[in-house]
């Protein structure tokens, strides 16, 4: 059972490392790559190029972004910390939102000015924050893409300004806007915001993402562009409880970037729905031979339970559990005892979740047998 349960866990990551139809579709994408990915699931529902490497631009952001929720997250890191801002920040071109040497401004600040107007000076004051100084910080961002399994990724920089080297790929873009939409999702605060200001007002920000404004359900995440990256943008919009990733790279324009992005979303949404299986009628508790406890009780983990259909199948499902007779102790939490089947209206499997202990339960001990032998002897007379 337990090694069931282990094949069925490598079953998942392989499905949600597998496009859904990726290149099923023709889309009018004009960048020279794209992506489209599911959240929850992970799963790739649309590729184009989506290995090859390429400049991302300010959209390398995501990662400097998402080491700085991680340092807040692992608390040495404050929204209300106050920054110092070093020289090396302030000197910083391109996108930017002028701080000056000395200048002291919240981490709160910051993350608003780098999801908000890209400002690369304000990147680097995060880097400097969380790491001393960015040559450290670029060390954390490669061996985090490295954990996060992106194989095309080298920075050279948190900014994303042009360097010899600097590349990733629509690919690994979306793994890691997966991961920081995914376990962080107060960057949401500065992500949707449209309009805002810095400095008591006196300084206005403008998101760079248009989609926040005009695209429904946007939620961010980043853009980017230099001349030589040309317009790219990692886009992440939810609808109906479905959050999906569209990343394009080396769009011609500005504006196509966006259209490209909206292709993306609006494939995504029109075409799949996701699923959140829940039994239809409680699980009856299984008896255990020979444990501590007489039952043990099947539950499904609600990760397992989710499935990203096409909205054609979503219609007309069913419902099928097998579940053991009986099961002989040990039983280890999370042992597979069962299986709950969902089928289309023409018959076919959609999805097959195990159903598994929710709690172990010990062999049961010659000690307490005789206690048991006992107290049952005791009351029968």
């Amino acid at each position: 059972m337990r090694r069931m349960a282990g094949l069925w866990a490598a079953l998942l990551l392989v499905l949600a490392l597998t496009p859904v139809q990726a290149g099923a579709v023709e889309l009018p994408i004009q960048a020279e790559a794209a992506l489209l990915m599911e959240k929850e699931t992970g799963q790739v529902l649309y590729a184009q190029n989506e290995h090859e490497a390429l400049e991302p631009a300010s959209v390398t952001k995501v990662m400097t972004l998402l080491l700085t929720m991680e340092a807040i997250e692992a608390g040495s890191l404050h929204y209300d910390d106050v920054v110092t801002v070093s020289a090396y920040a302030a000197s910083m071109g391109g996108s930017h939102v002028y701080l000056s040497e000395g200048e002291q401004i919240t981490v709160d600040d910051l993350l608003k000015a780098v999801c908000v107007a890209s400002g690369n000076d304000a990147a680097v004051a995060l880097a400097e924050c969380v790491a001393g100084v960015t040559e450290l910080f670029v060390e954390q961002m490669n061996t985090r893409a490295k954990e996060l399994g992106m194989t095309d990724t080298h920075f050279v920089n948190c900014t994303g300004l042009p360097a010899e080297g600097h590349v990733t790929s629509a690919w690994d873009i979306a793994l890691m806007s997966r991961e920081l939409i995914e376990k962080h999702p107060d960057i949401r605060r500065y992500t949707t915001i449209w309009m805002d200001t810095l400095r008591d007002g006196t300084f206005q920000l403008a998101n760079t993402n248009k989609l926040i404004r005009f695209y429904d359900g946007a939620t961010g995440l980043k853009t980017g562009s230099t001349d030589s990256a040309k317009y790219c943008l990692s886009a992440t919009a939810e609808r109906e409880g479905m959050e999906l990733i569209a990343v394009v790279l080396k769009s011609p324009t500005g504006q196509q970037r966006f259209e490209d992005a909206k292709a993306l979303l609006n494939y995504g949404f029109s075409t799949y729905a996701l699923l959140h299986t829940v039994p239809e009628e409680p699980f009856p508790a299984i008896p255990v031979v020979l444990g501590e406890t007489e039952t043990v009780q099947p539950c499904i983990d609600p990760q397992e339970a989710v499935a990203l259909l096409q909205k054609s199948q979503a219609g007309g499902l069913s419902q099928s559990v097998t579940l053991a007779e009986q099961v002989e102790a040990p039983v280890s939490a999370g042992q597979e005892l069962g299986t709950l089947t969902l089928t289309d209206a023409a018959g076919e499997t959609v999805q097959s979740i195990p159903i598994r202990a929710a709690q172990s339960v010990e062999r049961l001990t010659f000690g307490t047998m005789l206690r048991r032998m006992l107290s049952a002897a005791f009351f029968a007379g």
